[in-house]
């Protein structure tokens, strides 16, 4: 399996599909975050997912990209109560496994209205 279906996957079951209990399959324990507002160590991201899922989002993926270890993430994070997010996730992965993580999230973008005619995505 590649990289990029390795997060492919990991983005279905774990994001789309709201289930955690397949994470050891995914992450490596000592995952290294990036985001602020997550404690690094799969531990660190399972307490932090906790709270984002119960949002329930869905993710619709509309470029991933890969280059060596680095898997690059573009998507719509749509949540259940209408906010849309527009988000680039980065990942470097060690033995098929999600091992560090990056991110760049505009939130609620759905009340935008772009300067141009590009569209968001």
């Amino acid at each position: 399996m590649t990289n990029k279906e390795i997060v492919l996957q990991f983005y279905d079951e774990v994001f789309n599909g709201w289930d955690l209990s397949h994470l050891d399959r995914y992450m490596k324990e000592s995952y290294i975050q990036h985001n602020p507002n997550a404690e690094s160590g799969r531990q660190g991201f399972v307490k932090f997912a906790e709270g984002f899922l119960a949002l329930k989002p869905h993710m619709d993926i509309v470029h991933i990209a890969a280059d060596g270890d680095m898997v690059f993430v573009f998507f719509k994070c749509t949540l259940a109560n209408g906010a849309i997010n527009k988000v680039c996730d980065i990942y470097r992965l060690e033995d098929g496994m999600l091992a560090e993580h990056w991110d760049v999230i505009e939130h609620n973008v759905n009340d935008v209205v772009p300067l141009h005619g590009n569209g968001l995505f």
